[in-house]
């Protein structure tokens, strides 16, 4: 005995399949995979449930001509320094890049099933499974692949530059890696219970509870003494890092910073103005800044990346939105325009493309530029020229940029690439061109790009070392 099921994409797009009773929904879904193409990962029944793919029609009870929903799984790329690792809709895992990069994962390939998420330190990878179980790859010399959870699952995982850290299934939290990334958790894991959310910066984690309390562990910090500013904090929303510096959001509106002072671990300058701060943004190299509930701003840290706003003070009015490069911010106000401050040499000074900065949308940044994209679709560049701070070519109809450290690149409404910046970080990908069809998503490491094409397929470009970028870098600390 068959059934005729209709399987349904949210677009409307169906598949009609022939099935007999005895099939499993995984024979449905197969079948409509290829019917619909893309990865579908799921199939919903008529009531609305999940169907376990191991069931049979029957056993689920699927009527004659039931209609069922198909959940398709986007593709996701994570990035290491120079490599990939893309998630594809069907869970499995494919690397592109320098082996000791974690571009090669042949070692672990038949453990990388039923993938749902992946982090990334300098060096390497790690994937969490749908039953929680962590799968580790790439360069071995930090220690950050060799992970310690044993029968452990996870649930979470964040990484700083060379260390990862898991929240387990039971609140607790196994770290590993590069000890001074915070790759030892030890002296702190009596106090690492029901936590709830992690943060990294750098070299430093931070774990929030169930409680509303807050644990840090690696870099500069004391072992054995928790931050000052964190004795008796309770009730830690979410929390934002510079390099070496924190500030948590509280639920009342309230900020505590820790770390280094200098890279925005003291606030006590701005301390009575944080109040009813409902976002928080930061400057890697040491700022912070806040939006506050009336839509003014609150900048805090090292002053000349973006800590001292008092040059546009009466501008950061009506702010809904704030970017930033290493050593600059830029905020969208409501009516659309733009305020820039901060270093100069980080696209802290948007004077030459003051009038263009009209009806922006969104903003996006290298390390040492800006570029907004406004209502129309046409984008307005600033900053290091070089970085990506001017764009040679009109850029129309974009839906969407990303960014490396030095380069743009930029989704049409076709479904076509513009790229301009570095040429060896991804600012040129003339190489690839002719592929960069169909796009809708892309994703960059700090030196490179991945396009995921409709198709599911990824073009890479770029991940090259750029000799002006690091005499650049060294120019600005001459």
């Amino acid at each position: 005995m068959s059934a005729h099921l209709i399987v349904a994409l949210a677009s409307g797009r169906h598949a009609d399949i022939d099935v007999s009773h005895e099939a499993t929904i995984e024979d449905v879904r197969r079948q409509a995979q290829e019917v619909l193409g893309g990865s579908i990962r799921q199939l919903v029944g008529p009531r609305g449930d999940a169907l376990p793919k191991s069931s049979s029609v029957g056993e689920v009870g699927l009527a004659d001509g039931a209609v069922l929903t198909a959940v398709v799984a986007e593709c996701q790329v994570a990035a290491s320094m120079l490599a990939f690792a893309c998630l594809r809709g069907d869970g499995c895992v494919t690397t592109l890049g320098p082996e000791k990069y974690g571009g090669d994962c042949s070692l672990v390939e038949e453990s990388l099933r039923t993938v749902v998420k992946i982090q990334s330190t300098l060096h390497s990878f790690a994937a969490v499974r749908e039953d929680g179980t962590v799968v580790t790859w790439g360069r071995k010399s930090g220690g950050d692949v060799e992970q310690p959870l044993g029968d452990l699952t996870a649930k979470e995982i964040q990484a700083t530059s060379l260390a990862f850290a898991a929240i387990c299934t039971d609140g607790s939290v196994v770290s590993w890696g590069d000890p001074y990334s915070g790759g030892d958790s030890g002296p702190v894991q009596a106090q690492l219970r029901n936590v709830q959310q992690l943060q990294a910066n750098t070299d430093s984690f931070a774990a929030v509870c169930a409680d509303g309390s807050v644990v840090c562990w690696g870099g500069t910090l004391d072992p054995d003494e928790q931050p000052e500013e964190l004795m008796g904090v309770r009730g830690v929303e979410k929390i934002q890092a510079t390099s070496a510096a924190f500030a948590a959001l509280r639920p009342d509106g309230s900020v505590v910073t820790w770390g280094q002072a200098q890279n925005g671990g003291d606030s006590s300058l701005v301390e009575e103005r944080l109040k009813n701060v409902q976002h928080i943004q930061a400057s890697y190299l040491g700022a912070f800044a806040a939006i506050r509930s009336d839509a003014s701003v609150v900048t805090w840290g090292c002053r000349g990346f973006g800590g001292d706003s008092t040059a546009v003070e009466d501008h950061l009015r009506q702010v809904k939105e704030i970017q930033s490069s290493h050593g600059a911010f830029a905020a969208i106000r409501h009516d659309g325009s733009v305020v820039t401050w901060g270093s100069a040499a980080y696209g802290g000074d948007s004077s030459a493309v003051q009038p263009e900065l009209r009806g922006v949308q969104k903003i996006q940044s290298t390390d040492f530029a800006f570029a907004a994209l406004r209502s129309d679709g046409s984008v307005v560049t600033w900053g290091a020229r070089q970085f990506g701070g001017c764009s040679d070519a009109e850029l129309h109809h974009v839906l969407h940029i990303q960014s490396t450290r030095s380069a743009f690149a930029a989704i049409c409404s076709d479904g076509s690439v513009l790229t301009w910046g570095v040429a060896e970080e991804g600012g040129d990908s003339s190489s690839v061109q002719e592929q960069l069809h169909d796009v809708v998503h892309v994703q960059s490491t700090d030196r490179g790009f991945a396009a995921i094409l409709r198709d599911g397929s990824v073009v890479t470009w770029g991940g090259g070392e750029s000799a002006s970028f690091q005499d650049y870098l060294c120019s600005l600390f001459d």
